[in-house]
């Protein structure tokens, strides 16, 4: 979405599911995105997929970021994709990062995830992606 000078900014969740405890890419990617003039509000460490969603539609939020290095992204995303879907608030785009082979990156794009980055992806191409992927407000 492209930011007007009277569109209010991107809301954004960035929030770390699991039981995986290193956040500094997530806070990189937070950080990046505030930047960018986005409102962020970061969860933290140790998420469950029910506290993403609850959070998402609490905060009204125009994208969800998820963080993961602990391997789990195969159980974890698909969840919150699901509970998304079951509170009717499947139009809140979800983008993913971390440690997440090709393989499983194509079928969480496959299954709804709009993108998925791995180490070394830009800031700037976090940025721009999100812009583009972050729902659409009437």
């Amino acid at each position: 979405m492209a930011k007007t000078a009277n569109a209010p900014p991107v809301r954004v969740l960035i929030a770390k599911p699991g039981l995986d405890g290193h956040d500094r890419g997530a806070k990189v990617v937070a950080r990046a995105l505030r930047d960018a003039g986005m409102e962020v509000i970061y969860a933290g460490l140790r998420q469950t997929p029910e506290e993403i969603v609850e959070s998402a539609i609490e905060e009204d939020v125009d994208l969800i970021g998820l963080s993961i290095l602990s391997g789990a992204h195969m159980a974890l995303f698909p969840r919150v994709l699901a509970l998304l879907k079951k509170r009717k608030a499947s139009d809140i785009p979800v983008f993913a990062g971390g440690i997440i082979p090709d393989e499983d990156a194509k079928r969480l794009r496959k299954i709804g995830l709009k993108a998925v980055f791995g180490p070394g992806t830009s800031l700037e191409q976090i940025v721009t992606t999100a812009r583009g992927i972050a729902r659409h407000r009437a």
